[in-house]
């Protein structure tokens, strides 16, 4: 058999049988997923079958793999995640209809966020506004102001993504429409930022007084920071400093596979032109040759139809896989702001308990209000990321479990189109042999 460069499975195999470039990489990528998996401890926990054996076995179809995972899903709820069964949700928000504005001074994208509620906070049970990518990023900085002890779910990025060169594409549009749909899902969802008055007034108002509040905030950070700047923390507590040394190694997991993916899509990118090209040759040969016409065109379809195949799941890693890793890039840097928040309201806390017991040693006075404060904030700062933390935890392992159960499902539908396509051309190739033979037979008599 001659070497094979590459087939419609984009495996690739060596003269000599060594391991191909991607085969390489398919290592790489299934060595960083086992990395993430070993790192991660709800998803260690709860693997992928709730502890029940996974059979050996192929699934009959893609659709049974994922049936199946979402059984486990369902049967964890109760069990793995404390918050689905404590909060009752009473506020639901959806962000949809992206359309585009163009006027002489700008062109941007407005989204309609749609709301139901039956909080009493709200004097209407249902809201309807359009907003844009600026509203959603005001929103964001207020909820960091007003709640710097809770983790704030990040907004993707605000400039055009790698690899995208128009931010008024529809894709693009609909991929950033997605992830501020999600944005706003979480803050609804939060037991304590679905209560604050800024989203209150983001879904409700008709339009947003932005610039209120900012100078205040602004002068109350700015004492935090002139309190404690001038002094050292002296040791983070062993679970925080668990948690930052978490952050790092799942940075560095998710940095991995985002490189190695993106490697990936450029090479079916490229893969996919060849593919192309290689069908229209076979359709060009078979309109020259009338005795192998069907076969060339057999070949022809199989090829068309891989390319079909192959375009779907490099669509769907682009669309659907590539930005829930970038969300956790941004979440990560999310928790590392309010890990540096909680030490500095440490370090504030420590400076103003050394300066009182300096103070009563000289003459005696009690200890200060402030003291108590700040030690009532750092209180509360541990309490609220610890929460944080594991509502953060809970919903990574479901959005991940998610991702890969959806990424293997459409790895399955493009190999059993693919298998399919070429099954089809030997059925073909079977049924001209036949009649040739008959031909042939007939002429004879």
């Amino acid at each position: 058999m001659g070497p094979f460069r590459r087939g419609c499975g984009g495996v690739q195999i060596s003269k000599d049988g060594q391991t191909s470039e991607r085969q390489e990489q398919c290592q790489m990528m299934q060595d960083v997923y086992a990395a993430v998996v070993s790192t991660t401890d709800p998803l260690t926990e709860a693997g992928l079958t709730n502890g029940t054996p996974v059979e050996t076995s192929s699934p009959a179809s893609a659709s049974s793999l994922f049936n199946r995972l979402q059984l486990d899903d369902d049967l964890e709820v109760d069990t793995r995640d404390p918050f689905a069964s404590m909060e009752t949700r009473d506020l639901f928000v959806t962000v949809d209809d992206p359309k585009k504005h163009v006027s002489t001074m700008e062109t941007y994208i407005t989204y309609r966020v749609s709301t139901k509620t039956t909080r009493i906070e709200f004097d209407l049970p249902e809201y309807c506004v359009r907003r844009r990518y600026q509203d959603f990023d005001w929103l964001r900085i207020k909820l960091e102001d007003s709640q710097p002890t809770h983790l704030i779910p990040p907004l993707p990025e605000k400039f055009v993504m790698k690899g995208v060169v128009d931010r008024f594409s529809e894709e693009f549009v609909e991929t950033r429409m997605k992830a501020l749909d999600k944005f706003l899902k979480r803050v609804a969802d939060h037991p304590v930022l679905s209560f604050n008055p800024h989203l209150n007034a983001f879904l409700s108002a008709k339009d947003l007084n932005k610039r209120q509040g900012l100078a205040l905030l602004t002068k109350v950070g700015e004492s935090v920071k002139q309190v404690a700047g001038g002094y050292k923390l002296r040791a983070r507590p062993a679970e925080f400093c668990a948690m930052g040394e978490y952050l790092d190694t799942f940075s560095q997991k998710l940095g991995t596979t985002d490189r190695i993916a993106q490697r990936i899509l450029r090479e079916q990118s490229e893969y996919l032109t060849e593919l192309r090209e290689y069908g229209t040759v076979y359709s060009s040969w078979a309109a020259t040759e009338d005795e192998l016409r069907r076969p060339l065109e057999g070949v022809a379809g199989s090829v068309t139809t891989c390319c079909g195949a192959l375009e779907e799941l490099s669509e769907n890693m682009s669309q659907d896989f590539l930005p829930v890793l970038r969300e956790y890039v941004l979440y990560i840097e999310s928790m590392k702001n309010v890990l540096r928040k909680r030490d500095q309201s440490q370090a504030e806390y420590e400076g103003r308990l050394e300066a009182a017991i300096l103070r009563k040693q000289e003459d005696r006075t009690p200890m200060p209000v402030e003291v108590e404060k700040c030690q009532d904030k750092v209180e509360c700062f541990n309490a609220d990321l610890k929460a944080d933390w594991e509502r953060w935890q809970s919903n990574k392992r479901q959005d991940f479990k998610q991702l890969l159960t959806g990424m293997a499902d459409k790895n399955i539908n493009y190999y059993e189109k693919c298998q399919t396509a070429w099954e089809s051309l030997i059925t073909l190739l079977q049924d001209k042999q036949t009649e040739d033979k008959t031909s042939e037979t007939n002429r004879t008599v």
